[in-house]
């Protein structure tokens, strides 16, 4: 992948290192260990989704899940024994990989387990309140212009000093 350089951008703004943190962390896809271990994003359901990852060979204790800054990296590594093995056929992989999920806003980990040789990373999207669509209320009533709430806090005065 052909590197850009952003640096005149970034002269004359301000607040988007995030942004450049996140070009700067594209994968490079001349790399091949991008396919390995190989693995499924699924949406399985309304603002839930789940990531498995085919990681046969490890065990709990070999693999790292971590999360920091919307960036889910996922990390194993199979330690060397001292005994020699002579294989007639070695198929599968023992080579250690990292690879790393760019998560959107309020997306947070809930659940990761490891079951049958497969890795299940269980996501939500949690949005605050604030954050949501609201509906707002029509009303009947003419709002009071500022002319008006000055008459009215008037007249009030008047009455009390009567």
């Amino acid at each position: 992948m052909t590197r850009y350089d952003l640096s005149p951008l970034f002269r004359s703004t301000v607040g988007f290192d995030r942004l450049a943190r996140m070009l700067d962390e594209i994968p490079d896809y001349k790399d091949n260990n991008l396919a390995y271990p190989p693995y499924n994003i699924e949406s399985v359901g309304e603002d839930r989704y789940r990531i498995t990852m085919a990681v046969a060979g490890f065990t709990q204790e070999m693999l790292d899940i971590s999360f920091h800054e919307n960036m889910l990296g996922v990390s194993g590594k199979i330690p060397q024994t001292k005994e020699e093995r002579k294989f007639l056929h070695h198929g599968l992989s023992t080579q250690k990989f990292e690879q790393k999920f760019q998560l959107d806003d309020y997306v947070k980990v809930e659940d990761a387990f490891l079951k049958d040789g497969l890795l299940t990373i269980d996501l939500v999207r949690e949005i605050p309140e604030e954050m949501k669509p609201r509906t707002i209320e029509i009303t009947q009533e003419k709002p009071a212009n500022l002319l008006g709430k000055a008459k009215k806090i008037i007249e009030g005065t008047k009455g009390k000093a009567a």
